[in-house]
């Protein structure tokens, strides 16, 4: 009997201290729409540094479009599994400051913390990663000392201090605030799917140094549509609906396979199908954007 009473004992001190670790490894990762101009990205990172000057900071990107909130999605679903359980993301693409959008933090089933305004960015992250949970920040006790009067800047005021608290271990999880339901707000968008020898997807990103097309559809798709390399890629691109770009894209493994300027369709560094003009741009030659609203249809070519 003792020794079953050790062994319970045992793994709940077990259960409790992998669970404190997977909010307390001290990272914090910045996303915004701020830019670098001003301050204001160097003020949210000042208050973390006050919660603790042991924070591990980092910047995933702050050149998100303004408002662009599912650029802020996509960069989320890029970057957030190559961190570790317990890192804690502060993402503040938030055209709705100061209204009744709920302010939230999502944990990952791979036990990522994602801070951010409900208001679709985090519609990537919970259908790859999964939604373990989501709680309500509580404004009344998780919000920058003195700052009540201040309805503009969340991202300093509640994001970044609610973020500080939570990878630093000041706080718990439990103590961000009431337990919603697992689910968030969504952006609607083509998923990827293979019907009938017809591939579809959205453009989720443009490559933008080099302004490639990145789809959502992912390489086990393109596996069972069975394209060999050489062969021919039908490609249509809309928007909202209306075809804007229909052409052939040779199914290539590197750049180099066609001549200079010509297009190709390849799998991106995250093995999803992508279409480029070698060594030129794509999405300005052909005046293709990215987004939700942007999506794409693919055939192979028969007897090509």
């Amino acid at each position: 009997m003792i020794t079953n009473l050790k062994h319970s004992i045992t793994l709940i001190f077990l259960f409790f201290i992998t669970n404190l670790a997977t909010a307390q490894n001290k990272i914090l990762v910045f996303q915004s729409d701020f830019g670098l101009k001003d301050g204001a990205v160097s003020a949210m990172k000042g208050v973390a540094i006050g919660v603790s000057p042991d924070l591990k900071i980092f910047d995933l990107t702050h050149e998100i479009p303004a408002y662009n909130i599912w650029e802020a999605a996509y960069r989320l679903v890029q970057t957030v599994p190559y961190y570790p359980a317990g890192t804690v993301f502060v993402s503040v693409v938030d055209p709705g400051v100061g209204t009744t959008r709920k302010s939230v933090v999502l944990k990952t089933k791979t036990g990522q913390f994602i801070v951010t305004p409900d208001n679709g960015t985090l519609t990537l992250v919970a259908q790859s990663l999964g939604i373990e949970e989501v709680r309500e920040i509580n404004e009344v006790k998780n919000r920058r000392k003195d700052s009540e009067k201040s309805y503009t800047f969340h991202g300093r005021d509640v994001y970044a201090f609610t973020g500080a608290r939570l990878a630093s271990g000041a706080i718990s999880y439990d103590q961000v605030g009431n337990e919603l339901p697992k689910q968030v707000a969504e952006i609607p968008y083509q998923k990827a799917t293979l019907e009938n020898g017809k591939l579809k997807g959205s453009i989720a990103i443009l490559d933008v140094q080099f302004g490639n097309i990145w789809t959502d559809i992912p390489a086990d798709l393109v596996k069972q549509l069975n394209p060999q390399y050489g062969a021919v890629l039908h490609v249509q691109i809309f928007h909202k609906d209306k075809k804007v770009y229909e052409g052939d894209a040779p199914y290539s493994q590197t750049f180099g396979a066609v001549a200079e300027g010509k297009p190709l369709s390849y799998l991106n560094s995250l093995l999803q199908l992508s279409f480029a003009l070698n060594q030129a741009n794509f999405a300005a030659v052909h005046h293709i954007a990215s987004g939700n609203e942007w999506s794409v249809e693919v055939t192979l070519r028969k007897g090509k």
